[in-house]
C-alpha cells in the first residue's frame, strides 16, 4: 500500500508540472504541439538521469526510484497526448508537421535519455574524485 501511495503522489506532482509547464512551453504554438515535445525530452532525461543514477550507482533507493520514475515522471511524460496529437496532424493533412513531430520526438527523447546517462556517470565519477 506504501508504495501505491508514492506512486500516486509522484502521478499527482507530475500530472501538475506537466499541465503548468506544458502549457507555458505551448502558449503561442499553434500547428505544432512543442509542449508536448519538450515535456517528453525533459522527462526522458530525467529518466535517464534517475535509472543510471539509482540502479549503476546506488544513489536512489528502490522507493525513491519509484516514486521519481513511475510516479513524477511517468505522469509528468505524455505518449497518449504525443498520440493523439500527431493523429490531428494526420487528420488535418499537415504532414510535414507529423514527420518532424514523430522523428524528432523519438529522437530527441533518446537523445535526453542518453544524456541522462551520461549526465549520471560523469555526477559518479565526480563523487568518487571527491571521496579520494
Amino acid at each position: 500500500m506504501y508504495t501505491i501511495l508514492l506512486v500516486g503522489i509522484g502521478g499527482f506532482i507530475g500530472a501538475i508540472l506537466r499541465y503548468t509547464l506544458g502549457g507555458w512551453i505551448q502558449n503561442g504554438f499553434v500547428s505544432f504541439p512543442v509542449g508536448t515535445l519538450i515535456i517528453n525530452t525533459i522527462g526522458s532525461f530525467f529518466l535517464g538521469l534517475i535509472m543510471y543514477l539509482s540502479e549503476y550507482q546506488g544513489l536512489f533507493g528502490e522507493e525513491t526510484r519509484i516514486f521519481l520514475t513511475i510516479g513524477v515522471i511517468g505522469a509528468f511524460t505524455t505518449l497518449s497526448t504525443f498520440g493523439y496529437e500527431s493523429f490531428r496532424l494526420l487528420d488535418d493533412s499537415k504532414l510535414t508537421l507529423l514527420a518532424i513531430n514523430l522523428v524528432s520526438t523519438v529522437l530527441f527523447s533518446m537523445l535526453a535519455v542518453y544524456s541522462g546517462k551520461i549526465a549520471a556517470l560523469s555526477f559518479s565519477t565526480y563523487l568518487l574524485r571527491g571521496m579520494k
